[in-house]
């Protein structure tokens, strides 16, 4: 199979990528604009491989976008911004590439009768729930521009098969976390001030639930659904591990061996959803299952960040305040 993969010099996209590459023959082709959260070496030894091309470009380039799905035979759509806090400031960017970037590529997809197009969105477009856990087929009450902009690019993508027959499958994992993500996120942000010996910082009272996946569970998921999903159907992709923000804080602390004084409680932000929760049953079906435990991925995520120091100390500086992240 001919593979495009947008955003996949990111977090999830390179690892998705480096999945691909060593478990099939499949050729890859991946777009990335390399913003700040983008880099070539997020792929490794991938980068070397014979049947990967590299293409510097924005999915906003319709001319672009068009030509390279010509000459493949699925897409899998993870470029995207993606940050929380930066939606707030700027909310129309990420409306911008989220939801025009993705109706450019299904454009595209529709052309030329692409076989198989799978959108990677997250289940923050859910919004918070109290109690329970949301199904594929739930409502999506989004409360942050970023959640907006995805659910706004997930209905997008399902119209496409509504309307046009577009094979799409939209994917949504709970909080990613894993070896070079950026540390504006909360786990990276967290890990790497203990490393530089600074504090860190929890919003309200720290009892915000997320659920987390590593970033390799998310990859095989996605992965599952391009090869064996439903067109036209969701697939929830979730980790199996519930933690408030004080129960994350103390697992980070205890990784990098520091103390419960290196926390400040510091004001919330707006609409900081108090919890996330979903099934992930329908993916279960396809043979999707969370493999990795969350204290052995965590290890192995700081064991990362301390051996990797020149890969994350330059962004640490551009991340932004040393609070919960998502």
């Amino acid at each position: 199979m001919r593979l495009l993969v947008t955003g996949g010099a990111g977090f999830i996209g390179s690892h998705f990528v480096r999945r691909v590459l060593s478990t099939t023959s499949d050729r890859v082709t991946v777009l990335d604009a390399l913003t700040y959260a983008g880099s070539r070496e997020n792929l490794g030894p991938a980068l070397a491989s014979d049947r990967l091309t590299f293409v510097e470009g924005d999915i906003l380039d319709a001319a672009l976008v068009d030509e390279l799905v010509r000459e493949h035979d699925a897409v899998v759509h993870l470029a995207a911004e993606s940050h929380v806090d930066r939606s707030l400031l700027d909310g129309g960017h990420f409306l911008t590439v989220n939801v025009m970037g993705t109706q450019i590529l299904l454009d595209a997809a529709r052309r030329h009768r692409t076989g198989k197009f799978v959108h990677v969105s997250t289940d923050e477009v859910y919004g918070p729930l109290l109690k329970g856990a949301a199904t594929e087929d739930v409502p999506l009450r989004p409360t942050v521009p970023y959640a907006a902009s995805k659910a706004a690019s997930d209905l997008v993508a399902l119209s496409a098969y509504a309307t046009h027959r577009v094979p799409v499958c939209v994917t949504r994992s709970s909080n990613n976390y894993g070896p070079h993500q950026h540390p504006e996120k909360v786990i990276p942000r967290f890990v790497t001030r203990l490393l530089k010996g600074e504090r860190i910082g929890l919003h309200g009272r720290g009892e915000h639930v997320r659920n987390w996946v590593h970033v390799e569970d998310n990859a095989a998921g996605i992965d599952l659904v391009l090869r064996h999903g439903t067109p036209g159907e969701v697939y929830n992709l979730g980790g199996g591990t519930d933690l408030t923000g004080r129960q994350l804080a103390e697992h980070v602390l205890k990784a990098c061996g520091a103390g419960r004084d290196r926390v400040d409680y510091i004001p919330d932000r707006p609409s900081n959803d108090l919890r996330y929760a979903m099934t992930w049953d329908k993916a279960a079906r396809l043979g999707y299952h969370p493999r990795r435990a969350f204290e052995e991925g965590l290890a192995q995520t700081v064991a990362w960040y301390r051996a990797n120091p020149g890969r994350w100390e330059p962004a640490s500086h551009e991340a932004g305040s040393p609070v919960l992240h998502t």
